[in-house]
């Protein structure tokens, strides 16, 4: 693989700008998905087998534990939403909720996404610790994303079955 060499000051640099160019660009493009392309699971936000609606992230990862730990960016671009609590107990609150763990899921693996383009400027080790930075960094919002999201949306449909049985 052709790799542009720099001077080892001069490739830290790049990275620290990189990946900070690389998190506020895909938490921006985030941002400005619109919310019809965030109104259902698509293949890479939809459920898998093995999750069993959270439970997973909760016994295996005791994601419960930690999660309220990490820090929250949701409300950071103007019009975002923090996820740290619902925003509303009803319906569209939950809708909302629902919502923004997608697109907040979506900010995550493309910035995870990003991490090979580290191999262009970097020697193989400092490359690899850097798509690991990548993933690391990256994984447990990705996570707890899943979790909320898989615990609110049942929630979400029995208050919209109650509703259209009124």
């Amino acid at each position: 693989m052709l790799r542009y060499v720099m001077p080892v000051w001069a490739t830290l640099v790049a990275d620290i700008v990189a990946w900070g160019v690389f998190h506020a660009g895909t938490g921006y493009a985030a941002h400005r998905l619109g919310d019809r392309r965030l109104a259902r699971d698509g293949w890479l936000l939809r459920p898998r087998p093995f999750e069993a609606g959270g439970r997973f992230y909760r016994r295996v990862l005791r994601i419960h534990r930690w999660k309220d730990r990490v820090p929250e960016a949701g409300a950071l671009f103007a019009g975002g939403v923090s996820k740290r609590e619902l925003p509303a107990r009803d319906p569209a609150g939950l809708a909302l909720f629902v919502r923004e763990t997608r697109r907040a899921e979506l900010a995550h693996w493309w910035a995870m996404a990003c991490s090979p383009l580290f191999l262009l400027w970097n020697p193989p080790l400092p490359a690899t610790l850097l798509v690991a930075y990548g993933v690391l960094a990256n994984l447990p919002f990705v996570l707890i994303q899943r979790y909320n999201r898989f615990r609110t949306q049942p929630l979400l449909a029995r208050l919209e079955r109650r509703r259209s049985l009124r």
